[in-house]
């Protein structure tokens, strides 16, 4: 401001026209705005990403929007896919990301007939339960029942006929950890052809007392289960002689009577 005749001179502030800033010194501006553009964008792009990612975490832990909405059973026969799904304790609506698979995995091997499961996830909002069922090899006749057992000798069903495709065992108490259970599922898995489809019953009266009975009241006495193949050879071999009973306990010296 200034002393004027008239009085005090009032300044303003005029913006100056395009063409009053020099055209160099309007690029240098402009690539000035371009470079702090570009060196803001990286972080207002990471902000966005940690605000979305924040929101997904928050989604997925917190609410049920991708909670367990169906759990899908694949593999069963023995089982029902309701007996599975109960086994695993999965409330509907836990959301998927929480569960944890390898406790629900522990609770449904608990169930006898299950072998091995495997727990997934197919988002959404499903929970997958694969499992695999007990091969049955075997079964045991218990109380006018039979006890069906897989190749580790675990029991995991009981049924009162016998099936047709299956051997039998004749032991006392059948199980895992049974040394009876191990020698006759071994004597088993030895066999030829011909012996399994001469075969009536395996009795283990002992690990070293094994005897089949065949058809037609035939016995082979087997001994302990060691040198299972070489028996089964020779007790092949000599199901075409006479006699009743064919003791190849010691197979390098067999006697028939």
């Amino acid at each position: 401001m200034s002393q004027t005749p008239d009085g005090p001179r009032r300044w303003r502030l005029v913006r100056a026209s395009r063409d009053a800033v020099p055209a160099s010194v309007r690029r240098f501006m402009a690539r000035a705005r371009r470079r702090r553009l570009r060196a803001a964008a990286p972080w207002g792009i990471g902000g966005v990403i940690v605000v979305l990612a924040g929101a997904l975490v928050w989604l997925a832990l917190q609410t049920s929007v991708l909670g367990v909405d169906l759990i899908r059973v694949t593999g069963v026969q023995v089982l029902s896919s309701d007996e599975v799904r109960a086994a695993a304790e999965v409330p509907k609506g836990t959301p998927l990301a929480r569960v944890d698979t390898k406790s629900v995995a522990r609770r449904i091997a608990r169930l006898a007939p299950v072998e091995s499961v495997d727990i997934g996830r197919s988002w959404p909002n499903t929970l997958t339960i694969k499992v695999v069922e007990r091969t049955p090899v075997a079964v045991v006749p218990q109380d006018k029942k039979f006890a069906v057992v897989d190749r580790f000798g675990v029991v995991f069903l009981t049924v009162d006929d016998r099936p047709g495709d299956l051997p039998e065992m004749k032991l006392a108490q059948p199980g895992p950890d049974n040394s009876e259970t191990k020698a006759g599922l071994q004597v088993l898995s030895d066999l030829t052809p011909q012996l399994k489809s001469e075969l009536v019953r395996v009795v283990v009266d002992a690990p070293a007392r094994i005897r089949l009975e065949l058809r037609k009241g035939r016995t082979i006495v087997w001994g302990d289960a060691t040198q299972g193949e070489v028996k089964a050879r020779v007790a092949t071999a000599l199901l075409t002689r006479s006699g009743t009973q064919i003791d190849v306990s010691a197979p390098e010296v067999v006697t028939i009577s």
